[in-house]
């Protein structure tokens, strides 16, 4: 596949928004529309994982190659078809800069090119693709590669937002990076506040919290301090819903009218879960999903009572 190519799929989000929605024609409700959310493909860690060896391991991944192209397959088979297909980061293991990057890279690249071209794809950054404490240098390869690391975009009267969260996680390497998207962010919540959108919904890596608003620090949300003020912020903002990925399991609560929604992986579970994607319908009043393993999604799709909601 050659870089022109993989531009036409993965190089969508250019200038802060995503070029597969026109956001002329895109900003009116047009009725109840549904999404597909997956995270976490993370191609190289389920050997890392069994092996215990999760920093420098990952020298296999034949498993995450093939439940992303069961992913893949699934999707495509959805009737009617889903407006787009969100990847909410850690699309593969190794870090910026680490061995198996550039391999791992080119074979999530050649699956998710399988994608029905009718379904764009939503790309997130996530703490493997940009390294825990991400650099100018690390935020730009993942732009060449992937395309911006925050952007919005319309969809049928309803705003989306793509943070950067590694920006909230430790942003001390890049503080005018994430300024910058403080700055955007702002931006982008004076219009939801102004109620010029049916909903607002986020996408990003790391969740705001697993459970609760008030939980204690963990590796799997932001901390505290952090969490509240950009919680506050976004339910102010009339923001519906964030979706995230990275805690390789499912969880999430509510703040306020804010639903928290953290979905397990496609691939490593490190939990109960299967591996599995989300599925997101949209209608005028709510918000409603459910996770499918891609077992169940691929034999029997979506739910009649979620097709009856398309309905409305």
């Amino acid at each position: 596949m050659s870089s022109a190519e993989a531009g036409d799929v993965f190089l969508r989000a250019r200038g802060r928004t995503l070029d597969a929605f026109s956001s002329e024609q895109e900003r009116e409700w047009k009725g109840p529309f549904y999404f597909i959310q997956g995270a976490d493909p993370q191609f190289g860690l389920m050997k890392a994982w069994s092996t215990g060896d999760c920093d420098s391991g990952g020298d296999e991944w034949e498993q995450e190659i093939r439940l992303t192209e069961q992913a893949v397959e699934a999707i495509n088979k959805l009737n009617p078809k889903p407006k787009f297909f969100v990847l909410c980061g850690d699309l593969i293991h190794a870090m910026p800069g680490t061995r198996w990057r550039k391999e791992q890279t080119k074979d999530l690249q050649k699956v998710l090119k399988a994608v029905d071209q009718d379904i764009p794809l939503v790309l997130v950054s996530g703490n493997h693709d940009l390294g825990n404490i991400p650099t100018a240098e690390t935020v730009e390869e993942f732009c060449q590669t992937w395309g911006d690391d925050y952007f919005s975009f319309w969809v049928g009267g309803v705003l989306f937002l793509v943070l950067n969260s590694q920006f909230f996680y430790d942003a001390s390497k890049c503080p005018a990076l994430k300024q910058a998207q403080d700055h955007w962010l702002d931006q982008q919540l004076s219009i939801a506040e102004q109620q010029k959108c049916q909903h607002a919904i986020v996408f990003q890596h790391i969740p705001l919290f697993l459970c609760s608003i008030d939980e204690e620090d963990d590796y799997f949300n932001l901390t505290k301090a952090v969490r509240k003020e950009l919680a506050s912020k976004l339910t102010r903002a009339g923001i519906r819903a964030v979706f995230s990925g990275h805690y390789h399991r499912n969880a999430g609560g509510t703040y306020q009218d804010l639903d928290m929604v953290v979905s397990s992986a496609i691939g490593c579970q490190l939990g109960k879960d299967t591996h599995g994607l989300r599925v997101v319908v949209v209608t005028a009043e709510k918000i409603v999903h459910r996770y499918y393993s891609l077992d169940e999604l691929s034999q029997r799709g979506i739910g009649d009572d979620l097709k009856e909601l398309m309905k409305e």
